[in-house]
């Protein structure tokens, strides 16, 4: 009987890596933040060595503003998504489609809390811009999919700007009359 091989292993790749911290670290990002997380705590939930996540992300910045981009970009898609199916069923107005959408998402409390700490960190002029790249490509979107005016368009944002607030809140939990007069009343859809 001839001696077995030893199993092969499959190592991951550089991006599959990435992937794997930017999973950890918004969870750990979206509990404290940029300047309260300790990249420590990131590279263990990812379970690398610190040095390895400097060769993957070479600052804690650029760790953070590749984060913002995947959670920018996970809004950006699912928002395109929902245009796309309002459109092709013709059966729900492409602007409400996409905030209902939003809905889907705000139930994610760690890309929220992430959305959230990207604004907080808008000091830095690097997030700041990145920031802004990911509005300007929402607004965009948002401005050619519904073919909204400008009004239209700013109060879908200025809602869903409430909606974070209310959300982070958990104001969904609260009797208190301020909360269910800016929740609204519960809506069933038909």
């Amino acid at each position: 009987m001839a001696p077995s091989s030893p199993p092969t292993r499959t190592l991951s790749t550089a991006d599959e890596r990435r992937e794997t911290v930017l999973e950890a670290a918004e969870r750990v990002f979206s509990a404290r933040g940029l300047h309260g997380t300790p990249t420590i705590e990131i590279a263990k939930a990812a379970g690398i060595s610190q040095a390895y996540l400097f060769r993957l992300f070479p600052t804690k910045d650029e760790l953070f503003m590749a984060l913002v981009r995947r959670c920018n970009d996970r809004v950006y898609r699912t928002f395109a998504e929902a245009a796309a199916a309002a459109r092709a069923s013709g059966e729900e107005d492409v602007m409400r489609a996409m905030g209902r959408s939003y809905l889907g998402l705000l139930a994610d409390r760690e890309l929220l809390l992430i959305q959230l700490h990207a604004h907080a960190a808008c000091d830095d002029d690097a997030i700041r811009e990145e920031m802004r790249r990911g509005f300007e490509r929402l607004v965009e979107l948002v401005e050619r999919e519904s073919g909204g005016g400008p009004e239209q368009v700013r109060a879908f944002f200025a809602h869903g700007m409430l909606l974070n607030v209310l959300a982070a809140m958990r104001a969904e939990e609260s009797d208190a009359h301020w909360a269910r007069l800016l929740l609204g009343p519960p809506r069933i859809d038909p």
